[in-house]
């Protein structure tokens, strides 16, 4: 049975060429993944769902989702705010 969601990354892609995979049938599970490879740096291949690779808009959605997330986390950690007043002054979704 295919997982849900595969996301392709590279770790380290200034440093190192092997492509990992994580797979997962959650897909909050998914975007958490990628605000940590957003976070670091890393290098996104791809994304799959249901085994189909996502492209234009629906994979550019994710990354969008992913980073306002990611972006709104890191607001309310580093101004000490919570995610209503994030959204309220940033626009961003908790």
């Amino acid at each position: 049975m295919l997982p849900k969601s595969e996301i392709e990354y590279v770790i380290h892609p200034h440093h190192a060429k092997r492509v990992d995979t994580h797979c997962t049938n959650d897909p909050v599970e998914a975007e958490d993944f990628l605000m940590g490879l957003l976070s670091i740096g890393a290098g996104i291949r791809l994304i799959k769902h249901d085994g189909i690779e996502l492209e234009g808009p629906k994979a550019d959605q994710m990354y969008r989702v992913a980073a306002d997330r990611l972006a709104s986390r890191l607001l309310c950690n580093s101004l000490g705010l919570d995610s209503s007043q994030v959204n309220h002054r940033f626009g961003f979704t908790a």
